[in-house]
């Protein structure tokens, strides 16, 4: 048995600090997209007997389904879980919030385990555990920092989209900051927790949909495959009619006075000559047309009084998925490199989500407000700074045939191979806050190779 001791200092007093971790989504907020998901739970937040269900990834067969039992809890002191199968299932993990020196908070998180059924060198383990804990302190501080500048107080906010890349971070982030997220269902049948609709016909449970202060609309069908014209149609048809039908329904409402709907800055075409900003003209390809329609859509929302704000998202960084997870492998495996040298305007996925909180809580974020950070880079350099995070080569260009082979020609030259310098005037003129500004900093949270 090994024991690893970490330990945190945070401004915030113990008792806001152990509070932060009772509230519904914050073990998904804990959990580094590197080494897995959260896939089910908690049961009971963290009370004695709650169990949460982890997906470990890089791990085989039924070992990679960890589950967490609470064992002890006496707030605002301390707070311990076990595991249940899994790669450690010796893991031990005592919390513990101590009132420090001078005010604030000492969390020290002591950690007992043996190296598990998969065998590994005690050395591989520990490292793990470094990993895990360097990721865990730094999001805490983050998220209570987060906490102190938003505050839900219990808005009710509807979600489409909640099962996809985005929705996923976005409903407990939203939970964790005091919100009540109701994802919304792809069913007939109404039923508790969830907003029933069917977005191909318009229809949505009224009655649900009525209950809520705000939606936000993130569904639709993903972009990244061949550009067929079959493709092409259910890109289009998936956001602009969905779209158009919860518009109409918030207009409808009584209760509802804020529709966010998620948007791209695919809206200003591949523009390598530009810096663009919201007030720049659309383009005139495809996916610049798909915008267009797509923020148009909302039009019903926006003429009935409600307060509607699109979302422009650029480059997500996320290892769980977008166009960072594929080209993970490739740069792993050590044959990656630059798409192109045009111009890649990314946010990090943490950053987005408190766009969309941002945009929620402040009434004057209303139209097209673009979702990047404020230094964007070029793609070499992109490629650059991800094999340096990797420590991975990065310098052999992709060449053009490969992105034309998966997306074809069009998909290639608006997906992969485009130039975009955006820049983030709404937020900035909005007092908005970033977490990541500096692209080496952010993959290196999210990848976090090295600790």
């Amino acid at each position: 048995m090994t024991t690893w001791r970490f330990e945190q200092h945070l401004p915030q007093e113990r008792a806001a600090v152990f509070g932060w971790h009772e509230r519904p989504g914050a073990a998904h907020r804990l959990t580094p997209p590197f080494m897995g998901a959260v896939a089910a739970g908690p049961t009971d937040g963290i009370r004695v007997g709650s169990e949460l269900t982890l997906h470990i990834d890089g791990v085989p067969g039924s070992l990679r389904e960890w589950t967490a039992i609470h064992s002890l809890y006496d707030p605002p002191r301390l707070f311990a879980d076990r595991a249940v199968g899994g790669p450690l299932p010796t893991w031990v993990h005592t919390h513990e919030f101590e009132e420090a020196d001078g005010g604030g908070t000492r969390l020290v998180d002591t950690v007992t385990a043996a190296r598990g059924p998969l065998g590994l060198p005690a050395a591989s383990v520990a490292s793990r555990v470094r990993r895990l804990f360097a990721y865990r302190h730094r999001q805490l501080a983050e998220e209570l920092a987060a906490a102190e500048r938003y505050s839900g107080n219990g808005m009710r906010v509807a979600v489409s989209g909640a099962s996809g890349l985005i929705g996923r971070a976005l409903v407990p982030y939203l939970r964790v900051l005091g919100f009540e997220a109701i994802p919304m269902k792809r069913t007939a049948q109404p039923g508790a927790g969830y907003i029933a609709w069917d977005p191909a016909s318009q229809w949505v449970d009224r009655e649900a949909l009525g209950t809520v202060d705000a939606i936000v609309h993130l569904a639709g069908e993903p972009i990244g495959q061949r550009f067929t014209q079959a493709h092409k149609d259910e890109v289009m048809i998936s956001r602009f009619d969905p779209t158009r039908g919860l518009a109409l329904a918030a207009a409808e409402s009584e209760r509802i006075r804020t529709f966010i709907s998620a948007s791209a800055i695919g809206y200003y075409g591949a523009n390598p000559g530009a810096e663009l900003d919201e007030d720049s003209p659309p383009g005139e390809d495809f996916l610049a047309d798909v915008c267009r329609r797509w923020e148009a859509a909302a039009e019903p929302a926006t003429a009935a009084g409600v307060r509607t704000a699109q979302i422009r998202t650029g480059i997500v960084l996320s290892p769980r998925g977008g166009s960072l997870a594929m080209q993970l492998p490739l740069f792993r495996a050590g044959v990656g490199g630059p798409l192109s040298d045009g111009w890649l305007s990314w946010i990090a996925l943490d950053d987005l989500l408190g766009v969309y909180v941002h945009a929620l809580l402040d009434d004057r974020a209303r139209g097209p407000v673009n979702a990047v950070g404020p230094n964007p880079v070029r793609g070499d350099e992109f490629a650059r700074v991800l094999g340096n995070v990797l420590g991975r080569p990065s310098l052999i260009p992709v060449p053009k045939f490969g992105p034309k082979l998966l997306l074809g020609t069009e998909g290639a030259e608006e997906l992969a191979l485009a130039s975009q310098y955006v820049t983030p005037r709404e937020l900035e003129r909005l007092g908005f806050t970033y977490r990541h500004t500096d692209l080496h900093d952010a993959l290196t949270h999210i990848l976090n190779p090295r600790y």
